[in-house]
């Protein structure tokens, strides 16, 4: 009789962890159900934003954003008991990044996004981990040195990004005209200015300083010092998940206080990268160190 009701328990404790199991699996919503059910992860990618993410001499790519997401990733396995989980990797443009990530071809964007109050109409975001500052990059030889400067100049800028209206909306520039022409990607957009195509390449200062640094004759180019604006860096998720969106906060949160943040910074911005092995010399700015002291999503 004993046996037959220690039957009747274990059997009873199995049925309830079973029920217990699939409700949580239940429990899963919007990416993270995607992933469990998949077994994989896409995430996507730029091919030469550097050093945020980018191809190296094997056409893998790295960077700091593809480090952090990884990061990410490493979570998901963990929380969701995955240990196999497959990773997928898609090139993405500034101008297909958000209709491929809202059509679920991709489920987290590493790149060099803007967080925008524009953009959170379409996408949610992670924490800040970058501050960029919008600037132009001209040849040290054209003897322009100031945004005022390009009035009446052809100027180049990667599609999908926001750079020219700011140039345009800029006061001390006087409302500068300029007719702009684009680059599919940061490295077709330098490629106009380097080619005399364009006078000015206008972008993300960080980003000007890594296709500086990656190119032929780096001493030929600068970098104007005047900003356009100043503008926070993130990764983009889908909007209106907020289990994956939980996910993502949790793992940045940690890296930056933990202070891991500071050895994955120093390997992209003040030491040298693949695949020249150049030094970005970018060390943390004061916006920069505010951002990782107090994590937060907010777009400007």
């Amino acid at each position: 009789m004993k046996s037959t009701t220690l039957l009747k328990t274990l059997i009873g404790a199995a049925m309830m962890s079973t029920l217990m199991t699939a409700a949580q699996a239940q429990e899963l919503s919007g990416t993270l159900k995607k992933i469990k059910e998949t077994g994989e992860i896409t995430i996507g990618y730029r091919e030469s934003s550097i050093p945020f993410s980018f191809l190296d001499d094997k056409q893998q790519p790295i960077g700091y954003a593809m480090d952090l997401c990884m990061k990410i990733v490493g979570t998901v396995k963990a929380d969701l008991k995955l240990p196999a989980l497959k990773v997928k990797l898609q090139p993405v443009t500034s101008s297909n990044r958000i209709p491929l990530l809202n059509n679920g071809t991709i489920d987290l964007e590493c790149g060099s996004t803007t967080n925008s109050i524009a953009r959170q109409e379409q996408v949610a975001f992670g924490p800040t981990y970058f501050v960029i500052n919008v600037t132009a990059a001209v040849k040290k030889s054209s003897n322009i040195n100031t945004i005022a400067q390009l009035d009446g100049k052809t100027v180049s800028t990667t599609s999908g990004t926001t750079s020219v209206p700011l140039l345009k909306a800029y006061k001390k520039a006087g409302n500068a005209q300029v007719k702009e022409i684009y680059g599919k990607d940061h490295a077709e957009a330098f490629l106009l200015m380097a080619d005399d195509r364009a006078a000015a390449f206008v972008m993300d200062d960080i980003l000007l300083a890594g296709q500086i640094a990656n190119a032929k004759r780096p001493g030929d180019y600068k970098i104007l010092p005047e900003s356009l604006r100043q503008e926070p860096y993130s990764m983009m998720l889908r909007k209106g998940d907020p289990q994956f969106k939980a996910l993502v906060d949790k793992s940045i949160t940690a890296v930056m206080q933990s202070g891991e943040i500071d050895k994955i910074y120093a390997k992209w911005f003040t030491t040298p990268i693949p695949p020249k092995g150049l030094n970005l010399n970018f060390p943390m700015t004061p916006a920069i160190k505010e951002a990782f002291k107090h994590p937060n999503d907010k777009g400007i």
